[in-house]
């Protein structure tokens, strides 16, 4: 190799030494943006989420969950007006996620379309206005995180149709489920079903509405 050869090789590696550092600044200073308005965003309509949205601490909860888990492939069945889903986007950004989530209702559609716009999350979401029953059993995995927020009577259907897609290690959530609170809109049932499944693992929260915590350990 001649000499020629060897300092332009030199020169193009101290050219990416030092392209490197300069995009992983731009990076972090995006990062640092996203999070100052979402931040913003959440803290401005504390307290405004009502048609049937999740309580603050059930979201961070989710956004705990992918954070720490690394999920990158997500579903939400229930959007409602985006509050849950905010929270998901939001970790998912963290991870160069997406998520796809499932509003049946046109109006809490088109307001969580606009509350994802004024969050700065779009680019992570994929809002779909459609049935979940119809839509859910059709999508393709594989997936790492399942939220599942929408009608009680169908838990176990959206559970059916989605377990076997999301890969051992991911995380199936169900919102307004108890263990201690047995009763808690008829989903007794439900629960005695997740903890008796084999191949996953299944705690629950009840800081929040009651959150079942289900993890795949196995295919079988």
């Amino acid at each position: 190799m001649s000499a020629l050869m060897i300092a332009g090789f030199v020169m193009i590696g101290t050219l990416l030494c030092s392209f490197i550092p300069l995009v992983h600044s731009q990076e972090t200073e995006q990062a640092a943006t996203l999070d100052k308005k979402v931040r913003a965003f959440l803290a401005g309509h504390r307290g405004q989420w009502h048609d049937w949205n999740v309580p603050e601490v059930d979201g961070k909860l989710l956004y705990d969950i992918i954070v720490k888990n690394g999920y990158t492939r997500a579903l939400e069945i229930g959007t409602s007006t985006g509050h849950s889903t905010i929270w998901i986007a939001w970790a998912l950004s963290k991870t160069d996620g997406k998520l796809i989530t499932v509003e049946i209702d046109e109006s809490r559609y088109k307001t969580a379309l606009e509350n994802f716009r004024k969050a700065g999350l779009t680019e992570y979401i994929d809002a779909r206005l459609a049935d979940a029953h119809e839509l859910v059993p059709k999508l393709k995995g594989p997936l790492h995180f399942v939220f599942s927020d929408a009608d009680k009577d169908w838990y176990k259907n959206y559970f059916d149709a989605v377990a076997p897609k999301l890969v051992v290690g991911g995380c199936y959530v169900t919102h307004n489920v108890s263990d201690r609170r047995h009763n808690l809109l008829g989903l007794q049932s439900y629960v005695e079903y997740v903890k008796g499944l084999r191949n996953f693992d299944t705690t629950f929260n009840d800081n929040g509405a009651g959150v079942a915590v289900s993890y795949k350990k196995s295919e079988k």
